[in-house]
């Protein structure tokens, strides 16, 4: 993945767009990542299961996980 500094984008929006035909390109904005620019057709593939994200992290009915809590060892104060 390619990076750009917003200022560099703003000087050169043809290159930035090259390099996001090779893949998605972050654009810092004082030297943090701002935005991300990807091709219309990369951006139509992340959203091709068309699911949404509670539907990605919904579990089946009939999956079974055990879960027991690990203890911290906290003591509630009697009052």
């Amino acid at each position: 993945m390619s990076s750009i500094t917003a200022r560099d984008f703003n000087h050169d929006v043809s290159a930035a767009k090259r390099a996001a035909n090779e893949g998605p390109v972050i654009i810092t904005d004082r030297g943090k990542p701002a935005y991300v620019l990807l091709t219309i057709n990369d951006y139509h593939r992340l959203g091709e299961t068309g699911a949404s994200l509670v539907d990605r992290l919904s579990m089946d009915d009939d999956v079974d996980v055990e879960f027991e809590p690990a203890s911290i060892g906290l003591k509630v104060p009697e009052l």
